[in-house]
């Protein structure tokens, strides 16, 4: 009776075990992502709940500082996914920049581009037309260090401006915002998916424009920086945008840590890219979802799982 009692009590755990998703092999991941009234976040739910509900990938989502906590977490074991601004991923790559002091980051590899982060330019001054006119004008380049100072910073460079041509004032989004309406500065660089309610806000009570980084601005900052794309804001985005404007774009980019498996990787990326029209439905970023926004601009070399699919779509991506 004791033996029977035994194995009986043995084959329970072992359903319970099982129906909770804790039986052998069942894989487990915990997502970084950014603030919890920041896009990363909201998307980063959504993702998770599809990577859960069809890749069969046990996924919690955690709020986080943002991508460069997000890589520094994977590189700790702490996470194995994370949402990041591609230019920053590739800035932990190759040591660089906001990784300086930290040195190379090399334990993570890209899954894919999931939407744009585009380089807005916006001003109430009738003057700024190019990037060029912001020479002498005060101008917002974000806070010393930050994503927006780098991006700020490369648009200027390839306009053949510095940092000392302009009067810099280091401001966050609303801080920026609300300097253009008192009219302590001429202009502001903000970095977010558009509509960005800083900017919408501005257009809506002021006449606030976007200014375009465009032709050969554009083709230098990408010929010096590759993780840069082309991004057209379509016209009606703000109010008193009558016309669409071509600006210049980073990609939050969803990445893993390298020693995740092949097969848990090629799930998760199916999970993902196999039901964009539902996980459109559920936030409006998803409509940003294509096997070629995925696959460009990543200058990361990409998990040999994500690379397996997106070779089955007839796209080839390096993982080296």
């Amino acid at each position: 009776m004791k033996k029977f009692m035994a194995i009986m009590l043995t084959m329970a755990m072992t359903l319970t075990l099982v129906a909770c998703g804790g039986g052998a092999g069942a894989a487990k991941m915990t997502m970084g992502t950014g603030g919890t009234s920041g896009t990363y976040y909201g998307y980063g739910g959504v993702l998770g709940q599809y990577i859960k509900n069809k890749a069969g990938i046990d996924v919690t989502v955690v709020s986080t500082d943002g991508s460069k906590a997000n890589i520094q977490g994977i590189q700790a074991g702490d996470y194995q996914l994370g949402t990041v601004q591609s230019d920053v991923m590739s800035y932990a790559w190759e040591g660089t920049r906001s990784f300086e002091a930290e040195g190379k980051v090399e334990n993570f590899r890209t899954v894919a581009g999931l939407y744009a982060e585009a380089v807005q330019l916006v001003t109430m001054d009738p003057e700024i037309k190019s990037v060029a006119d912001l020479a002498g004008k005060s101008v917002s380049i974000g806070a010393p260090g930050s994503g927006v100072y780098f991006n700020a910073v490369d648009v200027l460079a390839a306009a053949g401006l510095t940092e000392e041509d302009i009067n810099a004032q280091y401001q966050s989004f609303a801080d920026s915002a609300d300097a253009l309406k008192d009219g302590k500065i001429d202009a502001a660089f903000i970095v977010a998916g558009p509509p960005t309610p800083a900017i919408t806000e501005l257009c809506t009570t002021n006449d606030a424009y976007l200014v375009p980084i465009d032709g050969e601005v554009a083709d230098n900052l990408m010929a010096s920086c590759p993780f840069y794309t082309v991004h057209t804001i379509p016209a009606g985005t703000y109010e008193g945008q009558t016309e669409d404007v071509q600006t210049v774009t980073v990609k939050a980019t969803l990445i893993v840590s390298a020693d995740a498996s092949e097969e848990a990787v090629y799930n998760l990326t199916a999970a993902i890219f196999d039901n964009i029209d539902a996980i459109s439905a559920e936030n409006a970023k998803g409509t940003e979802l294509s096997i070629e926004n995925a696959t460009s601009g990543m200058t990361v070399p990409f998990h040999a799982g994500a690379a397996k699919y997106f070779a089955e779509k007839g796209v080839e991506v390096s993982t080296n």
